[in-house]
């Protein structure tokens, strides 16, 4: 994903990544916790987005998607969720599955359908 001429870097949240991923919590996160698996997404640099995930046998879950305040709608939350369902078909899961969610409309607008309570998309 460019964003003017930037480039967003999706990639696996690690050990050492945790003072900064809380540090982002904390200012963009309102009150979210620190992630156990999950993505993080940086922009020249900076890390500007955090993916919290569960991998379960046939789907990953997505327990939390946070893009900092002042980048929101600017396509960051689609290039994470684009990362993320191709990391998911590499690890032969057919499905992205969020149990809850107040952003119900910008999941259906990326793919999602309505399971009940739950909104799911189909990977492969």
């Amino acid at each position: 994903m460019t964003l003017r001429g930037q480039r967003l870097f999706v990639r696996p949240i690690e050990t050492a990544d945790r003072e900064a991923i809380q540090a982002f919590l904390a200012a963009h996160g309102g009150g979210a916790a620190m992630p156990k698996t999950g993505l993080m997404g940086k922009l020249v640099g900076n890390l500007v987005a955090v993916l919290a995930m569960e991998v379960t046998p046939d789907a990953v879950r997505i327990d939390d998607l946070i893009v900092a305040r002042e980048l929101r709608r600017k396509q960051i939350a689609r290039v994470m969720l684009k990362e993320l369902a191709e990391l998911a078909a590499k690890m032969e899961r057919d499905w992205l599955v969020v149990e809850r969610s107040d952003a119900r409309e910008f999941l259906r607008r990326v793919g999602f359908v309505e399971e009940g309570e739950r909104m799911v998309r189909r990977v492969r």
